[in-house]
Order: C-alpha cells, then sequence, then structure tokens
C-alpha cells in the first residue's frame, strides 16, 4: 500500500519528516491521526526504524485501538506486531512489571482505581482522628492526584502546603503513600509517577527503555500534564527522534492537569524541532469554520491555526432564541424531528451539546414527550441520578410517611444522624401549606444534605448543579402531588424506552456535555444555552484564563458539526430554582451575522419541509481522515 497516498502537502511533510524532532500543530478535523499513524508506518516501511523500536503514546483505549486498526491496513503483520500502541497508564505499567523492582515495586503489583482509592483514604482519614468532613476522600485524592501529577512526594507536598487544610492533606498523603507500599499498590497515578522516579533515578534503566523506544510519537500532546510532559522528554532525551501532535485551541481539560503550555515547551526544550500546521479541515463546512475561527482568535495566550477547507455548502449557522428553555428544549425536538424526517438524517448522527449534566433534563423530557430516541453519552439521564433520587425519595416520603421504600433510601442518603435532623424537621412543617421548591429547600438544608459536598471538587459541584436543576423543575409545579407525577410520569417513559431498546433507541439523539464532545463528529450539532454564565460557565469568568479554556470549550462544539450547526439560547431562564434573564454569549458576539440566519419560534420545524437534500447538503470523503 502507499503510505502518502491521499495525503495534502503539509501531511506529506509531517509523515515523512526525519532527522529532528517534528511538532504538528493539527486543528480540528485536519487528520491528525491519519498522519500520526501514516508517520509511524513510514518509518517502518522506509526501514527507518524497526517497529519495535516505536512508541505510539495516546490518552483514551480507545483512541489506542483506532491507530492500530489503521496500522493493520499500512503494514503487513510482520512489520506492525510489535510496535507499541497504547494510553500512557498502560505503557508505564508494561515498564513497572518488567523493571519496577529497581526502585522496591514487586511485578505482581495491584492497581487500585478510583474506588478502591478513596476506600483507603477513608481509612487513613480515620486512622489520623480525621473526619469525612473535615477532610473529604474525594477532594484528598484529586489532592494527591495533582501532587504526583507535578512529580511532588509526600514530603515535597508537605514542604509546598499552603494553609491549614493542605498541611494536613499533604500529612494523609504521605499515610496513604506508606499504606499503597505495605499493601504493594499503586493508583492510576503511581503508574506515570513511579516510572518517571525510575528513569530520573535509574538512568541504566532509562537508556534501556531509550534504545528500545527510539521513536516516540505522542497524540493530543495539549492534553499532557506535568508528569506526562517529563516522561516523553526522558525518552526521547538519547536520540530525539520525538513526533508530538496537537492543538492548544483544543485544550479543555486545565482542571485536570492538562497544560498545552507543553506544546510551547517543546520547541523550547527541543530548539532545533520542526513544526508544520495542518490546518486543512476535512470535517466541516467553511461557515461552520469561519465561525469557530472567529470565536477561538480571541485567545491571546497560544497560537491559534486558521481553518480551511474545500467542501462547499449553503448552510448558514440557525440561531434560535426563545423565551424559555422549555421553549428552547421544544423548539430543538421540532427541529431534529425535521432533519430526521424531511433531510432523512439518521438519529445517531445528530448530537446535542450542553455545557453542564444538569442541562440534559429538560431537553430529555423534551425528547420523550416528541418520540425522538436519544443516547445519554458519558452520564446517567437526570432521574437516574443519585442525588436526584435521594432529594425525590425525602420528597416522596414527606408526602407519604409510610413509604418504607422511600424511608429505606433516606436513612441510607442520610445516614444516622442527618436522618434524626430530617425526621425532625417533618414534624414540623406542614407539607399542604408549602410549595413543592419551598418543601425540597427545606428539607435539604435542616438535614444537612448538601453538607455531603464540596463546591470546590468537580463531581461534586456537577450534583450540586444537579440539585439546584431539580428546584426548577420544582418551581414548575408547585403542588407537591403534581410534582412527584410529572416526575412518575418521566421516569415511566424512561422505562418505556428500556423495554423498546432495540436499533432505533441504541441509534438515538446523542446527548453530551461539550468536554465528552472533543473527538467526536456529528452531520448536525445543537449548542444549547448559549448565554453568559453557561457559556461561558459562571464560574470560569473570575480571570481571563478561565474565559479562555470557556472559548476553546466552545471551539471545540462548533467544530463538531460537519453539516449543520444550531446555537439556541433563551431570554428568560428558569436557572436552579430561581427565574433569570440572560444575556446571550459573548462567543455568540465574535461570530460574523453574515454566517448566521436567525430562526423565530414560529419559524421552528419550516426550514426542511419540501425540500430534498442535496449535494451541497453532504459531501463526504471518510476516507480522508
Amino acid at each position: 500500500m502507499d503510505i502518502l497516498a491521499g495525503l495534502n502537502p503539509q501531511q506529506k511533510q509531517a509523515v515523512t519528516h526525519t532527522g529532528s524532532p517534528l511538532l504538528v500543530l493539527a486543528g480540528a478535523g485536519s487528520g491528525k491521526t491519519k498522519v500520526l499513524t501514516h508517520r509511524a508506518a513510514y518509518l517502518v516501511d522506509q526501514k527507518i526504524a524497526n517497529s519495535s523500536e516505536i512508541l505510539l503514546l495516546t490518552f483514551t483505549n480507545k483512541a489506542a485501538g483506532e491507530m492500530k486498526e489503521r496500522m493493520a491496513k499500512l503494514l503487513t503483520t510482520t512489520n506492525r506486531n510489535s510496535l507499541f500502541a497504547g494510553t500512557f497508564h498502560s505503557f508505564c505499567c508494561y515498564i513497572l512489571r518488567r523493571s519496577g523492582q529497581s526502585i522496591g515495586i514487586s511485578p505482581n503489583f495491584t492497581i487500585y482505581d478510583t474506588d478502591d482509592q478513596e476506600n483507603l483514604l477513608r481509612t487513613v482519614i480515620n486512622d489520623l482522628g480525621f473526619t469525612p468532613k473535615e477532610f473529604k476522600p474525594s477532594s484528598v485524592a484529586y489532592f494527591i492526584e495533582n501532587a504526583k501529577n507535578n512529580f511532588l512526594d509526600p514530603d515535597s507536598a508537605a514542604t509546598t502546603a499552603h494553609g491549614f487544610w493542605e498541611t494536613y492533606a499533604a500529612k494523609i498523603y504521605q499515610q496513604y503513600q506508606r499504606k499503597l507500599t505495605e499493601y504493594h499498590a499503586l493508583d492510576f497515578n503511581d503508574l506515570l509517577f513511579m516510572t518517571v522516579r525510575l528513569f530520573s533515578d535509574h538512568p541504566s534503566v532509562l537508556e534501556k527503555y531509550q534504545q528500545q523506544y527510539r521513536h516516540v510519537l505522542v497524540d493530543e500532546y495539549q492534553d499532557t500534564n506535568q508528569i506526562q510532559y517529563l516522561l516523553t522528554k526522558l525518552l526521547a532525551r538519547k536520540y530525539r527522534q520525538i513526533s508530538a501532535v496537537g492543538d492548544a485551541s483544543q485544550s479543555i481539560y486545565g482542571w485536570r492537569g492538562a497544560d498545552y503550555h507543553n506544546l510551547v515547551a517543546f520547541t523550547s526544550d527541543f530548539k532545533d524541532a520542526r513544526v508544520i500546521n495542518l490546518e486543512e479541515n476535512y470535517r466541516s463546512t467553511q461557515t461552520i469554520l469561519d465561525a469557530a475561527n472567529s470565536v477561538i482568535v480571541k485567545n491571546n495566550s497560544h497560537p491559534v491555526l486558521k481553518l480551511f477547507t474545500t467542501k462547499q455548502s449553503s448552510n448558514l449557522i440557525k440561531l434560535i432564541e426563545t423565551e424559555s428553555e422549555i421553549a428552547e428544549a421544544k423548539n430543538i425536538a421540532q427541529e431534529i424531528t425535521s432533519l430526521h424526517h424531511h433531510l432523512h438524517l439518521a438519529w445517531k448522527d445528530i448530537a446535542v451539546l450542553y455545557r453542564m449534566n444538569a442541562q440534559s433534563r429538560v431537553i430529555e423530557e423534551a425528547f420523550l414527550k416528541n418520540n425522538i430516541p436519544y443516547v445519554l453519552i458519558g452520564g446517567l439521564r437526570f432521574y437516574d441520578r443519585s442525588e436526584v433520587k435521594d432529594i425525590l425519595a425525602m420528597l416522596r416520603l414527606a408526602n407519604n410517611p409510610v413509604d418504607e421504600l422511600s424511608s429505606g433510601r433516606c436513612l441510607k442518603a442520610l445516614g444516622k444522624n442527618r436522618r434524626q435532623l430530617f425526621d425532625s424537621c417533618l414534624k414540623t412543617i406542614d407539607v399542604k401549606k408549602l410549595t413543592s421548591l419551598e418543601i425540597l429547600e427545606t428539607l435539604i438544608t435542616t438535614s444537612g444534605y448538601l453538607d455531603k459536598f464540596d463546591s470546590k471538587d468537580e463531581d461534586d459541584q456537577r450534583r450540586l448543579e444537579n440539585i439546584k436543576e431539580l428546584k426548577s423543575v420544582a418551581a414548575t409545579f408547585p403542588h407537591l402531588n403534581d410534582f412527584l407525577e410529572n416526575v412518575a410520569l418521566v421516569q415511566a417513559e424512561y422505562s418505556q424506552q428500556e423495554k423498546t431498546k432495540g436499533k432505533e433507541n441504541r441509534e438515538g439523539v446523542r446527548l453530551m456535555t461539550l468536554h465528552s464532545s472533543k473527538g467526536l463528529e456529528f452531520t448536525a450539532v445543537f449548542l444549547v444555552g448559549f448565554e453568559e454564565g453557561i457559556l461561558p460557565h459562571s464560574q470560569s469568568m473570575v480571570d481571563e484564563h478561565g474565559v479562555e479554556e470557556e472559548r476553546r470549550l466552545c471551539y471545540v462544539g462548533i467544530t463538531r458539526a460537519k453539516d449543520f450547526l444550531f446555537i439556541s439560547y433563551a431570554t428568560r431562564r428558569l436557572y436552579f430554582g430561581r427565574s433569570s434573564l440572560n444575556e446571550p454569549s459573548r462567543f455568540l458576539a465574535d461570530i460574523p451575522r453574515d454566517l448566521l440566519e436567525f430562526i423565530s419560534p414560529a419559524e421552528v420545524t419550516r426550514h426542511y419541509r419540501h425540500r430534498q437534500p442535496s449535494d451541497s447538503d453532504f459531501i463526504y470523503d471518510p476516507d480522508i481522515y
């Protein structure tokens, strides 16, 4: 097979470059995975390297599997069978199983997952005389993860700690790490931390793997944290045959420790690096790309690529303004129905993207009412989320004191002490005289249920947002019976979908957060809640750094769309139980008006009726990237 066939000039340059480090700045939809796999195949095909000398690193098993599939098409079995293509964690596990004894790690070590880690932390926190309320296991786990990602051992973390909480979190880290050593166990962050420590402390071991993996190829370089960056730099230090592919404009995981500055650091550490830009996009129409470019160009802290395409289409971006979040969801449902019935788009080729998981609730309900099958990606349906079920159990028990099932759920959710507070509260309030929202707020506040959550913790923040969204439902149905009846009807629709889980449902419209959408693409994309405080998120608006990451998130969302892009916002939203007037997102002002087609509520569903798809609507070349 001709490995260079189908590559554009810039892709060919990236695939065939030799002699120095290579940094490929690859825009959305520009074929970065193709370039990386073809480069690895080219090195083997041209006998520049044996397959056993090539290390392909990426972030997910799915991406690694995709690379292996592509390599299978490019090389014979003999040429590819010893090439390592996998995640950072799988590679480090491989190293530690074989060479970890140099730093006292048994080859048979156990890997602790998140649950194991938090269970061990609970034990350590208790042993040190603290309570989970003072030091929540998930919050301490995040502290430890951040320390390890920055190559800080327990002693170093104690030295750099500030304030009471960090000082004692560092002490917990010290004891936690002792326990891991005692149990011959490593957590996921240890896999990278211990490998870098092994390479740093034992140059002979490092040299062995430098010799074995002379060519290091790294995907999604903008998502590397400090420990991952250090790992790749150590491996490539001797032979300097490192190729990194990334795009700062798609760096949206700063809260996980990802640092797009590593793209800049790459050219400082490897001063002779060749930099090649991939700006030709094979996914989206030029209108969509112009919108994406106009948003991301406002970021000043990183290089920005200007995407272009030869793909032609007359479709403008549809801008939908509605008077409420319910009207927004209804209009989106109508537009999707039109796309499916009049342009014959498959349900699975349509995606609805939102900033917060809590936003899925009103979309889900609109889809259920309109018989639109959907698949929730990366999360549970709204009324299946544990914190929502906890509060519903409290409300059901308030409405029906002999409901033993709800009583059991309340006891489990609240614990013995909080349950006593909850029961006392129930005796003092008159459920018949209060609104659903008043009852909800009184019960969760008085019982201390909200004390379980740490607003600084990412997962807890999402749980709190879901609880606030449940307040919006309560505000819509002031009478508790009506509220609980509505919830029951929606849950019954859930059950009906479960019973009819055939091909249609598996291929339903994709619902997901913007973060979950990275790396995916859809024929039609709906970006919902395009409002100040939602996108950009209110908690990200305190400084320009936060706003820039939100702008990158917006850019990622826009560039998921192939042919049709819809942007919607509500002028008034029942936001977490409170009605608010909302300004359209500042990112909307960045998009030139000539790229937008305004749709008033009365016009929704008219666009596709009596219209057949034309060649300008769909231009695909699935093999080009």
